[in-house]
């Protein structure tokens, strides 16, 4: 039987393959068939640009190209794994109609301000010092399940002792 098809989607800085992602690469490719992106790549973004410009960028249409991308790159079922805007992509994409059946995604502070659920399993993580996580309310109103690590920023996923925990919830 074939291996579940799993996503990982990039944070902001994206990257071809970032030292940060390995963990969670070797962690899960026993158990699924793993395509990364970039979701620099995928929204057609200037790499070499500071924060603040990548980050505007997406919110001026970057965002929008990066879901039309990855709309028309997978379509059959697949599991999403995506940190800070990529999962925030990944749930749009979701609301588009890519068929996702599990979406977890980490420090995705821009759900704030989604108000519509995609219709697949979904987890959310985000770290407790974390300024620009979702309220106590967006989570309750919108009945998603999340976890909030103690003592943790909004670049959680980049230690590895955090990425042990969150791929437990893939296996």
């Amino acid at each position: 039987m074939p291996k579940p098809r799993l996503l990982i989607l990039s944070d902001l800085f994206g990257g071809e393959n970032p030292e940060w992602i390995q963990p969670y690469k070797d962690i899960l490719k026993s158990n699924f068939d793993i395509q990364y992106y970039d979701v620099i790549q995928l929204a057609g973004i200037l790499p070499d640009s500071d924060e603040t410009s990548i980050h505007n960028q997406f919110l001026n249409g970057g965002m929008a190209k990066a879901v039309e991308n990855l709309l028309q790159l997978e379509t059959n079922e697949v599991i999403i794994l995506g940190f800070s805007i990529g999962g925030t992509i990944a749930w749009k994409a979701s609301l588009k109609g890519l068929n996702v059946s599990q979406l977890i995604a980490v420090s995705s502070t821009r759900l704030r301000f989604e108000n519509e659920v995609p219709n697949c399993k979904i987890k959310l993580y985000f770290g407790e010092k974390d300024l620009n996580k979702p309220d106590s309310k967006w989570f309750s109103d919108l009945k998603i399940l999340s976890e909030i690590l103690e003592n943790e920023s909004h670049q959680l996923y980049l230690q590895q002792k955090n990425a042990f925990e969150i791929c437990n919830n893939l296996k």
